[in-house]
């Protein structure tokens, strides 16, 4: 790897396929990296060259292929030969060929696959589109979603369901495998056949897709999972017909989830014929001997796979994944056991990843809006690179997740480009113009324009510093920032962004961060690396000499692989074991076949045996690797304690599936060498930097504090021992190293490794800065507050038990500060966000001096600042000193908390009793003591007393979240005293308050500019409830940015549960108005620190204490936002509804024997309003107060007695108009048992109206098809609100309301 290394390919080789060439094929730069044989010398006795080509993607005046070309100057390089572009590359000295690609990745991100069409069972043709009916973003009003991938759906009447339901707690019904329409399935599953294709009809079908010119197909069925035959056939005519690729799901990804295993066979569809056309065109370049040389694909799970077996779905982090295997082959030691985080910073983004030992993988992911259902490495994504672009919004610094791109690049690319991370690099010294390639300008031979960069920053600076002056009245409150403040401002917020992700791998996932050491690589990670770490506590910091082309540098470590994987439905115990054991090792036997197939001897197989297991009624499994002991048991229950902090003694344990991952190895690495060179070597400091041959100059660099003296130095001509102290530039042909203050660079002869010394360790615990406002501390400390807020969030989604909360994720988590304001709060639920503040300073009041370090209190009563019963909130002060300085709080909705109905929602109470348990606020743990007494009290007995309602129906899964939230909330209270001693008590205090601030300036800002619109700044709107009952609302705008929200001629109180307390209005109001600020704001109590709202006392929008309010927090208040977004002229009204449905079945006694009953709850997506500023309302989603996810069908029909017979779009639902609202749903559901159904919805009498001429969204409709003997129906209008008790064969028909159209028809 020396610089000046100019050795051949030795003579003897040539001609003898010897050359090992690697390619990772990226969006900018295509990396080779090739490895031949040559004499050894001194320096170098290793026998091997490794020879680095880096060039641009797309040079289409140079060359047609960027991989090929790289491979012809490699074979030019190792042979000393030339190898003309306009001829054949002989292939000859080509070993092997090892390629990464995102010709996949951008396929998708860009939309340019195959056109395709999608095979699914009749009355699912949409359910792609509606996904799982959850928005991408909460507070974007337009929902921006991507399109899907196919061009056609062809519906097949066909359908199979499951016999018998998971939630069933009878003993197992006897065997139904004689019936003749009852097959097994591939899982041990009874199937029952209900309707058989016509084939006939579906060759039909088929052909009128393929005469439209589609020649790709993917084919998705309901359970083919497990039942196959029908897709099987289907994949069989229309290979018949004559297209040329098709997907079928059952072979692709054969596991439960319709939604994921759809999206993916769609994925393989879309993707995979354009990646056939490709590798055929990088073939056509190679002579006749391509055939004869090992061509190998990297995919997303980190391994190889023959060209012959690579597809399209398989190839979306090819790249990446190959970095993976890069730093964890190169810095990982299994003697040393050092954990790895990977940082690899490019151009647009950062990739993060974790490595302990063993490659982590998920099984299910979200690429640009489509859920892969396939093995990936565990790689984060952030979208701060190189060219992030820098922002100063609503008072905040922001990088991203615009970004520059390749063009116009950073405004130092010269083509008139925007401010970027690289330029605030290269403004500060630590890109040096006089060693970064000449290749800017019209003529691609000028450096990089400091100049422009300057004068972007000086405009910048001029504009932060203007505002920052205006928001203070006393001139010593903010001193005016020099450029160079910040440019390092800018780039320690994107240091801080780009830790956020890391922390969620590490910690939130039980591992401490501090224990790891940092792998840096990519074009960029090297100026960032330093401070990552630093910023982590993390002390030891990998930079390769290959870092900037590890990815294909990885290729060339990497494992073929090949998977097998078999569905499952057992339940683990001493009888399935072996059973299952003997499955795993058919696998195993088929995995290592496919690789024997392939040339690999017996001696070079390795396989690894997983079982996918989870506990029975939760969704979040675990894909449990083979212990050294053969006890899945035991490792299952080990890796569920470290992942989710709990293990559930008495509950079953589930194994979903099997998998075997057969690894076959070429040739042998040894790995983690480098810690053996750093133990055995010689160091030698550079106390004169200046005197060493790989001096090159010294430059005045901006650090902290200000510039530092900064010797530059060549990484080439370092040696083997070398220490380099901070601050010092180390650079690479192709990456440039920072090395900061307080850091010390140990040259190893394959990496440089950067240490801390102790001096670092203390500047990262303490961050002494005055409490004055400064925008790139509040910036920074902003997003500390967040990404606080989200590890509480995903500390209760691990820990909790429930559906709602782990899998729908009903649940928020915020900080507030010693007042009860709120300060931050995950992007969570949007109806619990403005309320939780409501409920702190209530329990502030109400316990005034009473509360001590240890208390945690629970509260879900709607005058005590609760929305409705079952939204139960935890509260927990944090003391310092005897006294409380902030607190944290978590809100979940629980599944059951008693009443008059399973589930608590019934659609019919009248008084709050009716609703369940209730508290206006009580100790749940006193000073540190658990009170499960009081707690079982308030959850049994209390609401048993009244008249037809019990207690919990479910008690053993409440109490197990409420300690899930409890454990949320000292995760919170352990993470905001961290930052305490990073900065201080009162530094964290007053950034509390000037983010509150910040959020006000924002709100005035926008109450301003609608005011310029209006210049009376008098604003009026109304809507009704379907009994009638009006929201009325007045909205008066001051010329100061201030406003009064009058819902003075609301109607009064109602004798009924669409009752809404005025915490949900308050919530209504922050989060409309945070949506209408259209760019990034922490939502906080600042929002509302401009308005002041007017509730008429006994109005149904502030109702008495026992009024009855459980529609109120899922029906009124999505009524107000449309009533809010309408006044302000924004949106059409969205469906205004949630679409509650609630089934289930109570306990039973049979035989002297008592069973536990059951309920299942969801809310359904509907229709979008149509707004001035987007094109036209979404279908079939979640809006305004709500995004819960949906129940996947499969898993619905596997757990419950129902058959889903139709999860579609409404068409025609939506408004008319210049912009067309949203369709809502339709949700057909059979009954198998008899059971009670209850329905609470909105939006049946009066439609959604349309906005400035457009059409009103049509009405929804809920109906109950009852089925008699004879085949005889009847069909009901339940109206919006009921409750009925259905037998076997009846449906219940939802057709959610759309969405209100904008603006006159054109």
């Amino acid at each position: 790897m020396e610089t000046t290394d100019n050795r051949l390919l030795l003579e003897k080789c040539g001609g003898k396929h010897r050359v090992r060439i690697s390619v990772d094929r990226g969006g900018t730069f295509t990396d080779c990296v090739g490895v031949f044989p040559v004499e050894p010398t001194a320096k170098d006795p290793s026998g091997e060259r490794v020879v680095v080509v880096k060039l641009l993607s797309e040079d289409p005046t140079h060359y047609s292929d960027a991989p090929r070309e790289g491979i012809r100057r490699i074979l030019e390089i190792a042979t000393g030969r030339p190898h003309p572009r306009d001829a054949l590359l002989a292939t000859d000295n080509i070993e092997s060929i090892r390629m990464g690609t995102t010709v996949a990745t951008n396929a998708l991100l860009e939309r340019k696959g195959e056109p395709c069409a999608l095979v699914v069972t009749l009355g699912f043709r949409d359910l792609l589109k509606i996904g799982n009916q959850a928005r991408p973003k909460i507070f974007d009003l337009s929902i921006s979603k991507p399109d899907v991938l196919y061009q056609h759906v062809v519906q097949i009447d066909e359908r199979v369901t499951l016999v018998g339901y998971a939630m069933d707690p009878r003993p197992a019904a006897q065997d139904q495998s004689n019936e003749t329409n009852v097959v097994v399935g591939k899982s041990g599953e009874h199937v029952r056949i209900l309707k058989t294709p016509e084939w006939a009809t579906v060759r039909k079908q088929l052909q009128q897709v393929f005469d439209t010119g589609i020649r790709s197909v993917a084919v998705c069925l309901m359970h083919a999972y497990t039942f196959t035959d029908h897709e099987e056939e289907i994949g069989r005519i229309a290979s018949e017909i004559g297209f040329t690729h098709v997907t079928l799901s059952s072979q692709l990804s054969p596991r439960i989830k319709i939604v994921p295993r759809a999206h993916s066979a769609t994925a393989d569809a879309y993707l995979t014929p354009g990646i056939r056309r490709y590798v055929d065109g990088f073939a056509s370049g190679f002579d006749a001997g391509f055939g004869d040389i090992r061509i190998d694909f990297m995919q997303s799970d980190g391994g190889l796979a023959p060209v012959e077996h690579f597809s399209g779905l398989r190839a979306i982090l090819s790249g990446p994944a190959a970095g993976v295997v890069g730093y964890a082959v190169t810095s990982y030691s299994e003697s040393q056991k050092t954990n790895l985080v990977g940082f690899d910073m490019g151009g647009t983004s950062t990739d993060v990843s974790r490595f302990g030992g063993e490659f982590e993988h998920v099984f299910e992911t979200t690429t640009a809006g489509v859920t892969i259902q396939a093995p990936q490495l565990d790689i984060n994504t952030v979208a701060a690179g190189g060219g992030s672009r820098l922002f100063f919004r609503n008072g905040l610094m922001m990088v991203g997740p615009e970004s520059a791109g390749a063009f116009p690049g950073p405004a130092c690319y010269r083509n008139g480009g925007p401010l970027c991370i690289t330029d605030a690099n290269l403004l500060l010294g630590r890109l040096r113009v006089e060693h970064f390639p000449h290749i800017f300008g019209p003529s691609e031979d000028q450096p990089l324009d400091v100049n422009a960069t300057r004068a972007l920053f000086e405009q910048l600076v001029a504009d932060i510093n203007a505002e920052m002056r205006a928001r203070h009245t006393a001139e010593s409150a903010y001193q005016n920032k020099s450029v160079e403040e910040i440019a390092l401002g800018f780039l320690q917020v994107a240091n801080e962004t780009m830790c956020r992700p890391i922390r969620t791998l590490t910690e939130a996932r039980g591992h401490n961060v501090q224990n790891h050491s940092l792998a840096c690589f990519g074009g960029a990670g090297g100026q960032h690396a330093c401070a990552v770490a630093a910023n982590l506590g993390i002390r030891r910091v990998f930079v390769h000499r290959l870092a900037s082309v590890l990815s294909a540098y990885g290729l060339g470590l990497s494992e073929v692989v090949h998977e097998e994987q078999s569905p499952a439905a057992a339940i683990w115990s001493n009888e399935a074991q072996q059973p299952l054991l003997a499955r795993l090792e058919e696998l195993s036997r088929a995995g290592s076949g496919k690789l024997i197939s392939q040339g690999f001897l017996d001696s070079q197989i390795r396989v690894q045996r997983f079982l996918n297991m989870r506990y029975d009624g939760t969704d979040t499994s675990i894909m449990v690797p083979e212990a050294i002991t053969g006890d899945y048991q035991l490792r299952f229950e080990s890796m569920h304690q470290r992942e989710f902090g709990f293990v559930l003694r008495n509950r079953r344990i589930i194994v979903d599936d099997l998998r075997a991952r057969a690894t076959g190895t070429l040739s042998k690495v040894k790995a983690g060498q480098v810690y053996d060179e750093l133990e055995s070597m010689q160091r030698r400091e550079l106390c004169e930097p200046s005197t060493h041959p790989a001096f090159v100059d010294t430059v005045s660099v901006y650090f902290q504090g200000g510039y530092r003296q900064t010797a530059v130095l060549k990484l080439g001509l370092l040696n083997p021992g070398d220490v380099v102290c901070g601050p010092a530039i180390v650079l690479d042909c192709n990456s440039t190293v920072l090395v900061e203050p307080n850091w010390r660079a140990t040259v190893t002869s394959t990496q440089l490794v950067l240490d801390s010394t102790p001096a670092t360790t203390r500047d990262v615990s303490t961050h002494r800065i005055s409490t004055e406002i400064d925008p790139i501390h509040l910036s920074v400390l902003a997003n500390r507050f967040m990404s606080i807020a989200e590890q509480m969030g995903r500390t209760l989604e691990k820990t909790s038990v429930s559906t709602n909360i782990k899998e729908r994720l009903d649940f928020s988590c915020a900080l507030f500060d010693q007042h009860g304001n709120l300060v931050a709060n995950a992007p969570h639920i949007p109806v619990h966000l403005g309320s939780m503040s409501h409920a702190v300073k209530f329990q502030l009041e109400r316990f005034n001096e009473n509360l001590q370090e240890g208390d945690v209190v629970l509260v879900n009563h709607p005058q005590a600042g609760g929305t409705h019963l079952p939204d139960i909130t935890i509260i927990s002060p944090v003391f310092h000193d005897s006294r409380i300085i902030f607190f944290v709080a978590s809100r979940g909705h629980h599944a059951d908390i008693g009443g008059i109905s399973p589930g608590s929602m019934p659609p019919n109470s009248r008084e709050l009793f009716q609703e369940g348990a209730s508290s206006m606020g009580m100790k749940i743990v006193d000073r540190g003591e658990f009170q499960e007494e009081a707690v079982r009290h308030m959850l049994l007995e209390e609401p048993a007393q009244y008249p037809e309602c019990s207690g919990t129906r479910n008690y053993r899964d409440v109490l197990s979240d409420l300690k899930a939230q409890i454990a949320a909330n000292h995760r919170g209270i352990a993470l905001l005293s961290q930052l305490c001693v990073e900065y201080g008590l009162e530094v964290v205090q007053e950034y509390m308050a000037h983010i509150q601030h910040t959020a006000e300036a924002a709100v005035r800002l926008l109450l301003k500019e609608t005011r310029v619109k209006h210049p009376s700044g008098q604003l009026s709107g109304h809507d009704f409830m379907d009994d009638g009952s009006k929201i009325s609302l007045h909205v008066d705008i001051g010329e100061d940015g201030s406003a009064l929200f009058d819902f003075t001629g609301t109607s009064p109180e109602i004798y009924g549960n669409t009752n809404a307390p005025p915490s949900v209005t308050h919530s209504a109001i922050i989060y409309c108005l945070r949506c209408m600020v259209q760019s990034d704001l922490p939502l906080n109590q600042g929002c509302l620190a401009p308005v002041r709202v007017v509730i008429p006392e006994n109005s149904f929008l502030s109702p008495s204490s026992t009024a009855a309010v459980v529609g109120g927090n899922v029906l009124t208040s999505q009524r107000l936002c449309d009533v809010i977004l309408a006044t302000f002229g924004v949106a059409a009204a969205s469906q205004g509804c949630m679409n509650n449905l609630t089934f289930g079945i109570p306990a039973i006694e049979n035989g002297g024997v008592r069973y536990e009953g059951w309920g299942y709850y969801e809310t359904i997506a509907g229709g979008h309003g149509a707004g001035r500023d987007w094109q036209k309302g979404q279908d079939g989603v979640h809006t305004n107060m709500t995004n819960t996810k949906i129940t996947d069908p499969e898993i619905l029909e596997r757990r419950y007695p129902v058959i889903l017979h139709r999860f579609m779009l409404r068409e025609g639902s939506g408004g008319t108009g210049m912009h067309p609202g949203g369709n809502g749903c339709i949700r057909d559901i059979e009954f198998l048992e008899a059971m009670n159904v209850s329905l609470l919805t909105e939006r049946r009498v009066f439609q959604p109206p349309g906005l400035d001429g457009g059409g009103n969204g049509a009405c929804g409709l809920n109906l109950w098809e009852r089925h008699f003997e004879h085949k005889n129906k009847q069909v009901l209008n339940l109206g919006g609100k009921n409750s009925v008790f259905v037998q076997p064969g009846d449906h219940i028909v939802i057709m959610t309301p759309g969405g209100g159209g904008y603006g006159r028809p054109v």
